[in-house]
């Protein structure tokens, strides 16, 4: 992580990433900087250039709503980066840390994964750590080293390239929803420690992580290839924990009477053998 404040590395990041075109403004001749200068952007703000620079510096925190809004709308961002903005510019005290035990999953929420066989379900936290999962999403990610991460598992793990068909989507998913979180808490040990061990790890995370760029998790398509069961076409759903902000429920479901639908079966039928292999091995012998 960089020494500077979040807020003036987010301000900086997203100048850096606008033409002048995007903006409105003329552009000159061959500029020193990428991007906007600081002051276009006080100028598009409405405020002054030493105050916004300022806040790039982290020298002010605290800017007031309607700078704020100013300084959003100058920089042209969507309703999540906004969202961030105004994450960033909270006092510490405002901020929504994780408790302790925020790696827990409550028991009810372990036996809904349960209840699902057909349909691969795991909840991850804010540094997109697995908590825990249910067997088919177990026997889905298979493939990889450890399903334990879902940042590690895309940029570090050899199996990512070939298990998310369209990987620089999933790639830049990875790192907005990381970014996303680390909104709420940019003190997070543990968000801290996953991006600066992928970082170390993956240059084009530590890229991606650079653009500042935040999104949830959606309702989405994804293409995945199995291994063993082949190409797979799953609708992504992502819910929050009321009980647990910090956590989110992820669904993977197919459609009815789909090819998705009978791997998922087919996936499902080799856990019940795996299964009853070790149940027969647990068993005593009887003799007679």
């Amino acid at each position: 992580m960089s020494d500077s404040t979040p807020l003036g590395e987010f301000l900086r990041a997203r100048r850096e990433a606008l033409k002048p075109q995007d903006v409105g403004l003329p552009e000159h001749g061959r500029r020193r900087v990428p991007g906007l200068r600081r002051e276009e952007v006080a100028m598009l703000a409405g405020v002054s250039s030493d105050y916004y620079m300022r806040l790039e510096q982290g020298r002010e925190s605290s800017p007031s709503p309607q700078v704020v809004e100013a300084v959003a709308d100058a920089l042209h961002l969507d309703d999540e980066a906004i969202d961030h903005l105004r994450r960033l510019t909270r006092v510490p005290q405002e901020r929504r840390t994780l408790p302790a035990g925020h790696d827990q999953v409550n028991p009810q929420l372990l036996q809904l994964l349960d209840s699902w066989p057909d349909t691969p379900a795991f909840v991850v936290g804010p540094a997109l750590d697995i908590l825990a999962r249910n067997d088919l999403a177990a026997a889905l990610h298979s493939g990889f080293q450890r399903f334990d991460n879902l940042a590690r598992m895309v940029f570090v793990d050899p199996a990512g390239r070939d298990f998310y068909q369209e990987w620089e989507k999933a790639a830049h998913s990875c790192v907005a929803e990381i970014r996303a979180a680390y909104g709420y808490d940019p003190e997070s040990p543990r968000i801290i420690e996953v991006v600066e061990n992928i970082s170390t790890e993956s240059p084009e995370f530590a890229e991606l992580w650079a653009r500042h760029n935040v999104k949830g998790k959606t309702r989405q398509t994804k293409n995945l290839k199995h291994a063993r069961v082949g190409d797979l076409q799953i609708q992504f759903s992502a819910f929050t924990v009321n009980e647990a902000p910090h956590q989110q429920l992820v669904v993977y479901q197919a459609e009815p009477a789909s090819p998705t639908a009978a791997a998922f079966a087919e996936l499902r039928s080799g856990i019940e053998q795996e299964q009853r292999e070790a149940q027969r091995i647990a068993e005593p012998t009887h003799h007679p």
